[in-house]
């Protein structure tokens, strides 16, 4: 009897997604980063590039030719690297695929700078050993690239300014101009446990920097969920804006699609003499175009309401308190990304406006052909008594008409037969005077037979 059944009693059989939805909160655990360190992140648009193309890829790294597509099942893998001109330094490498793309980031360890500079320069050993050009050769379009650099420094409060200078001459030093005025944005994060700095710009070498400082007792979990929740933010901000092109080219859709909207239903509320299946025809053809914008581009907005959203959760998990003379990087975010995003909405809003209203317009353009097809319906229908009538009068007048000619024949039939009698001294009378007196009975049995024929074809039809 094994030792889990003392303590438990067996269970049901699991059901088939029971350890997958579990485990799925270990799928992409945070790294555990040794301060200080480098950290170059690249996050490419994976459309067109399948899991396949990334594994070879990947089996370029020194040591990883063996690896398989089962070693990728989870979307999620992390590498330890060697170089292979100094096989004792090694960089972690983490490769995560996502739905719309791939990030790849390299944790290179770097030395303990001195007190007298606590930013340090970058210097030649602080490159990831990679083999050559094997960044650039990442498979996808890049989107996103950050140059993370954490620092340890104990922030003490009278050293706050100095710091904020020495970041400052950090960050022209790193785009390659000193002498260059820069911006920064930033803020204490934790509620003061650490700096984040950034000055929100591409360099030359296509990568944008980030710096932290972060007291020298920091854990390499913490320091970990810092860097995981900077590189985050910036790429769910990115990807939550590649919403706005799609905004700015659906504008001049929309605004012709809502002026001819406009048109059709004005010719319709006028009333004028045109035919309904063209009013019918342009509206089928501008909803079956605002029908095809929706499915060609309602993903991305809802794709980008998903990413600022994921931005959001990041800025409150910074718990961001602001250094002196200095934004916050939620205000920068806020103030430069919300009026982008509520374009977005805005177009996202107008195209779902412009469905429903040209659904309405449908609506009241088949009314209004419904109500037309009645009133045909009606016209055809008074014609078809009219006619019913006037056949009905042709019918009578033929009627009597036949009543005529039938005792007409029957009175012929009886004078016929009275001359025959009368030549056989039957008859003692004039044959003309028996056909004669027999018009009035010969007539009234015509149209008793007629009526009693007439009475039961009404009854039979009044039966079906």
């Amino acid at each position: 009897m094994s030792s889990a059944s003392l303590y438990a009693p067996r269970l049901p059989a699991d059901d088939a997604l029971r350890h997958v939805v579990h485990n799925e909160v270990h799928t992409r655990p945070t790294a555990l980063i040794e301060m200080p360190a480098r950290v170059l992140y690249i996050a490419v648009l994976n459309r067109g590039v399948d899991k396949a193309q990334e594994l070879a890829h990947l089996q370029a790294l020194p040591g990883h030719a063996g690896l398989t597509l089962r070693d990728l099942d989870t979307s999620f893998a992390r590498f330890t690297v060697a170089d292979p001109a100094d096989p004792a330094r090694t960089v972690t490498l983490q490769w995560e695929r996502h739905t719309e793309f791939t990030r790849y980031a390299v944790l290179v360890p770097l030395p303990e700078a001195s007190e007298e500079d606590c930013i340090p320069a970058p210097a030649p050993a602080d490159a990831a050993p990679l083999p050559p050009d094997w960044i650039a050769g990442i498979p996808g379009a890049t989107f996103a690239a950050i140059d993370l650099w954490m620092w340890h420094d104990e922030l003490v409060p009278e050293h706050k300014a100095a710091r904020m200078t020495e970041a400052r001459r950090w960050f022209a030093r790193m785009h390659g101009d000193d002498g260059r005025k820069v911006r920064l944005f930033g803020s204490q994060m934790g509620n003061g446990h650490s700096w984040g700095l950034s000055d929100f710009r591409i360099g030359a070498d296509g990568f944008e920097r980030l710096l932290v400082l972060a007291p020298s007792d920091t854990s390499d979990e913490r320091a970990g969920r810092i860097a995981q929740r900077l590189l985050e933010l910036e790429t769910y901000r990115l990807m939550a804006l590649r919403g706005l092109p799609t905004a700015k080219k659906l504008a001049s859709f929309l605004a012709q699609s809502e002026q001819e909207l406009v048109q059709i239903t004005g010719l319709m509320e006028e009333g004028r003499q045109i035919s309904e299946q063209v009013l019918m025809d342009r509206l089928t053809a501008l909803a079956g175009a605002v029908e095809r914008a929706t499915a060609e581009h309602d993903w991305r907005y809802s794709a980008s309401r998903a990413y600022f959203a994921l931005v959001h959760a990041r800025m409150d998990e910074l718990r961001e308190k602001p250094i002196t003379g200095t934004q916050t990087m939620r205000d920068f975010i806020q103030r430069r990304t919300s009026p982008a995003m509520a374009t977005v909405a805005a177009s996202e809003r107008r195209l779902a406006t412009l469905a429903e209203r040209i659904g309405r317009a449908s609506a009241l353009l088949r009314t209004r052909i419904d109500i037309a097809a009645e009133q045909q319906n009606r016209e055809l229908l008074e014609q078809l008594t009219k006619g019913q009538t006037l056949q009905l009068s042709l019918q009578s007048t033929v009627e009597g008409l036949s009543i005529a000619a039938i005792s007409y024949y029957m009175v012929s039939l009886v004078l016929y037969a009275g001359k025959a009698a009368k030549d056989l001294g039957w008859l003692p009378v004039a044959p003309e005077l028996v056909a004669g007196l027999s018009i009035p009975l010969i007539l009234f049995g015509v149209w008793w037979i007629t009526r009693r024929i007439h009475d039961r074809l009404h009854h039979a039809l009044g039966e079906h």
